[in-house]
């Protein structure tokens, strides 16, 4: 068992596995939890997704199963060392302060026109307040309490956003 450097796509692969009602996935499995959840506020390389699950097994913080036959796909699941190590970053405060990365910004920064800007802006940060908003009127009360919470910070978020750009043009 080797000791490793966890990474927040670490700790993305070990709360998937983790928070899933099935208890094994496999990186493809992964990659789709992803899509539906973590993705819509923290951007994560899929390829990364795809290695990571194989040296957290290193580790020992996931086991690894494989098929005997067919494609003999890897079917991953966290082990007691992966739920501690999740506990305990759970429970550190962050220690990065926040990134803005935001394409719009970066062309204002650089003299884009304001107006064509916030208009392209405006458009997208109101679709994604509008499929987060049908999300909570569909699933919030089958959601998790965190997951919850996620998707309540991010609709508070875009609205923010909104704001924000509807200032610029």
């Amino acid at each position: 068992m080797q000791d490793l450097r966890l990474s927040p796509t670490s700790y993305i692969v070990l709360g998937l596995l983790d928070g899933w009602e099935e208890p094994e996935a496999t990186p493809y499995d992964l990659k789709q939890r992803l899509a539906v959840s973590v993705d819509n506020f923290w951007s994560t390389p899929h390829a990364q997704v795809y290695r990571e699950p194989e040296r957290l097994a290193a580790g020992g913080y996931v086991t690894e199963r494989r098929e005997e036959t067919g494609r003999r796909r890897r079917f991953y699941a966290i082990t007691d060392r992966g739920r501690a190590a999740l506990q305990q970053w759970r429970d550190e405060a962050p220690d990065d302060a926040p990134e803005l990365r935001d394409a719009g910004v970066l062309k204002l920064f650089f003299e884009a026109d304001p107006g064509t800007v916030s208009e392209h802006q405006l458009t997208v940060h109101r679709a994604k307040l509008a499929e987060y908003e049908a999300l909570r009127d569909a699933v919030v009360e089958l959601l998790p309490p965190g997951q919850a919470r996620a998707l309540d910070f991010g609709i508070a978020f875009e609205r923010a956003m909104i704001a924000l750009w509807e200032g610029v043009g």
